[in-house]
């Protein structure tokens, strides 16, 4: 018997159980958010896995059956493609492991094999098709007004994440109450997840917001994390650890996330794969950056040639050593909390 999987998209809503009702839909009503199902198809080889609901990850068997939703990609290191680019028989692709799906328009020789799927049917409920957005937790009327750690890259896979589990944990030395968030991106609980690993009191993405990926339009963009930033902003934590998905310069809406943020931004660390990507990043972008972490920062070549070329200091956060000195850096940047 096939099995039924839930990905992680969908983790926030109320979805029926199997067996639920779902319908083919017409290429007209397809949308970004929109919840389906799709079969798994045969293949050579493992593949890209599946994450659960639950954030744990799985290996589907062909037959089997995902529920997860439509979305785009635009990675500059894994995958590119679109609900809008699916073949008319409907075979696409996972995009992602939480259950993004799509046709793929371009991969990297060096990433894993996409999962398979074929394309069966919207979930509905009587004549409404279900979305993502349906489901978001309404926002309250207050502000977002706390101080802000922002985690930024050169590229995807450059130690956004690493760096900030390593920030979570000097802000929680320091007595802080710590949201952490990925708020651009492409749907996958596991790095989010991590952040409470490292300790953070509260966890949010950009799913709560009802988006599987920030491929989307700036207005919807605005619209959809705006409302969770006041979500976040009414948890009663102290800071919070952002990181930006992918790099600022990608169509993830990296550069409107920097603005909603505004003034809260304290403190700002790129993780950049080497000297020069943070040369190009800050010649680009237009601006600066208070750290730069991941593999640039391993060596000390590498942290002089950030500081000769831009006069930004680098840190290596996968020593120990520096960790005391990061702690300086954020106790300047937010302060600290007694008890």
């Amino acid at each position: 018997m096939s099995q039924v999987m839930f990905g992680s998209v969908t983790r926030g809503a109320q979805l029926p159980a199997w067996p639920f009702s779902y319908e083919s839909l017409d290429r007209g009503e397809w949308a970004s958010g929109d919840f389906i199902v799709a079969e798994v198809l045969p293949r050579q080889g493992i593949g890209e896995a599946f994450e659960l609901a639950s954030g744990r990850e799985c290996s589907p068997m062909a037959g089997d059956l995902l529920v997860g939703a439509l979305a785009r990609r635009f990675a500059t290191l894994e995958a590119v493609g679109s609900f809008e680019d699916v073949d008319e028989d409907g075979r696409m692709s996972l995009l992602t492991g939480g259950g993004c799906f799509g046709g793929v328009t371009s991969r990297s020789r060096f990433s894993a094999a996409l999962l398979p799927v074929a394309y069966r049917g919207h979930l509905v409920s009587g004549p409404k098709k279900l979305v993502m957005r349906d489901f978001v937790t309404p926002a309250p009327d207050a502000p977002f007004d706390m101080p802000v750690v922002l985690l930024v890259g050169t590229s995807m896979s450059a130690g956004k994440t690493f760096a900030g589990r390593v920030v979570v944990q000097q802000l929680k030395k320091l007595g802080h109450r710590v949201v952490g968030a990925k708020l651009t991106g492409a749907g996958r609980w596991r790095d989010t997840m991590s952040f409470g690993d490292a300790g953070a009191d509260f966890l949010f993405d950009f799913v709560d917001a009802g988006l599987p990926t920030t491929v989307v339009p700036e207005d919807e963009y605005r619209d959809a994390i705006g409302g969770l930033l006041r979500r976040i902003g009414a948890t009663g934590a102290t800071v919070a650890v952002i990181e930006a998905g992918a790099s600022p310069l990608e169509p993830y809406n990296g550069g409107t996330l920097v603005d909603l943020l505004g003034d809260n931004i304290a403190f700002t660390i790129l993780s950049a794969s080497d000297p020069y990507a943070v040369v190009g990043i800050q010649t680009a972008w237009k601006r600066s950056f208070d750290l730069v972490a991941g593999p640039t920062a391993n060596t000390r070549a590498g942290v002089a040639l950030v500081h000769g070329l831009t006069g930004l200091p680098a840190l290596d956060l996968l020593d120990y050593d520096t960790y005391s000195s990061l702690r300086q850096r954020l106790d300047a940047a937010v302060g600290s909390r007694g008890g």
